[in-house]
């Protein structure tokens, strides 16, 4: 009989499992994970070629989960989810230095910790029309962040057993504890932590059909990804490495998101559906001379079905079954007329993509979010945005549906905790692993009596 299993080994996880071990290291923990260890996570899609994993990619799926990848950390109430509103928005950033605290323990020192907070430019966005959202970042890159993972697992399993590459079939609640059946053996626990992030929704429905609890509304991000030159943002970017930018208009609210100087634009896989991602510019030996970020408009959806279905029609619909996104200069995306060759084009795509017409593809409220950003972002840098920009269609960011949980994360079902984005609750990584440690808090009160 385990004290405590965890399913899924991703940030949320880790941070909590760390602070369990840090507190009361007497208590017996078991994380059981359907990927591999992060030195065997390996995909062909690292090295820009195509998945080499099957049905369960290594790039997603594994210990550390989605904080392999960029290993970027806003340290912010501003976005990246709702832990703010939950347990208090002091709590929350007190909480997110802690989460800073460890990583430095870990080796993430030899990266800077920069602001993006500009009063100046906050104040002259909001005369255009737009908001400036501010963080603490500390933006590790893949390589720091797999060192920095790393050594948390040569610390965590002294203390902890790991149970990789399974799949948990059921979660019997019992009397006072949990029987959990997996294709490796069965498992009893008193308490079961759910950290299985973006990437285990499908299964965490499943579970949660079967536990006969409900699930509520979820988010489903789009939008559209724009490509221009590098200095065309400069005015705005000289005080820091990202700006990020919120406008709003009828009927939607956008923001800029994963903004990257001189990186590049690049294919990412999710859900079975290939979108435009962006890469930061440390990831290859050369840099791009451009800048690319993506203007995302949530929605809302009564189910996750019918958030998975709208996304599957558009950019399933746009992919046609062999991984195609499409492409057009933002002066053809202006004039509504379809963009062809773009050898000649000042600037050059960094991804190879299919020129067309976007709006014969993509849903009004996407396209109409672009082009009134675009004029109030000329409004705010003082200068046109050139036409040779790109805008490539349609990227995407998935959310976990609501789950009703108590302030602590506890489910219905006493003992069953949710953490990080799979409560629907954290959409990034600080905040994942900021929920970590709150409910790790809360539990070590509960059952040790610590303060």
């Amino acid at each position: 009989m385990e004290d405590i299993i965890i399913i899924g080994a991703g940030v949320s996880s880790i941070f909590f499992a760390n602070k369990l071990v840090q507190e009361n290291n007497n208590l017996s923990i078991r994380i059981i994970d359907k990927g591999k260890p992060l030195r065997e996570r390996n995909c062909g899609l690292d090295k820009g070629l195509s998945c080499t994993c099957g049905e369960d990619c290594s790039k997603y799926i594994g210990y550390a989960g989605l904080g392999k990848s960029e290993g970027k950390f806003n340290y912010t109430n501003d976005f990246g989810g709702d832990l703010g509103s939950r347990i208090g928005g002091e709590k929350t950033l007190k909480l997110m230095k802690e989460v800073d605290r460890t990583l430095q323990r870990y080796g993430a020192d030899s990266i800077e910790r920069y602001s993006t907070k500009n009063k100046l430019l906050a104040a002259k966005a909001e005369k255009n029309g737009l908001e400036v959202l501010s963080a603490e970042v500390r933006h590790l890159g893949t390589k720091v962040a797999v060192d920095v993972f790393q050594e948390l697992y040569e610390t965590l399993k002294k203390h902890i057993h790991f149970t990789f590459e399974t799949n948990i079939i059921s979660i019997h609640p019992k009397a006072h504890s949990f029987f959990i059946e997996t294709d490796k053996g069965n498992f009893c626990s008193k308490q079961v932590i759910i950290g299985t992030g973006k990437s285990g929704g499908k299964w965490l429905k499943k579970q949660m059909h079967e536990l006969g609890l409900k699930t509520g509304e979820t988010r489903l991000d789009m939008g559209l990804r724009i490509e221009m030159r590098e200095d065309q943002l400069d005015s705005i970017l000289k005080e820091t490495f990202e700006t990020k930018l919120r406008c709003r208009g009828e009927g939607y609210e956008a923001t800029t998101y994963c903004m990257n100087p001189r990186g590049r634009v690049i294919r990412k896989f999710q859900n079975g559906l290939v979108m435009p991602d962006g890469q930061n510019k440390n990831e290859e030996k050369t840099e791009s001379g451009n800048l690319n970020f993506t203007l995302f408009v949530p929605r809302y959806f009564s189910s996750y079905d019918k958030a998975m279905q709208t996304a599957q029609r558009i950019i399933g619909g746009i992919n046609q079954d062999n991984g195609r996104i499409i492409i057009q200069r933002l002066g053809d995306f202006y004039a509504n007329r379809p963009s062809s060759e773009l050898s000649p084009n000042l600037i050059r795509p960094s991804l190879e993509a299919e020129p067309g017409n976007l709006v014969d593809e993509i849903p009004d409220l996407y396209l109409r979010a672009v082009l009134e950003f675009m004029g109030k972002l000329e409004n705010l840098i003082e200068k046109p945005i050139h036409p040779d920009t790109l805008v490539y269609g349609i990227d995407a960011k998935f959310y976990e549906p609501q789950i009703n949980t108590t302030q602590d994360f506890e489910t219905e079902i006493k003992g069953l905790f949710l953490i990080g984005d799979c409560s629907g609750v954290t959409h990034s990584l600080s905040q994942a692993a900021a929920s970590g440690l709150y409910v790790a808090d809360r539990i070590l009160q509960k059952n040790d009596g610590h303060s």
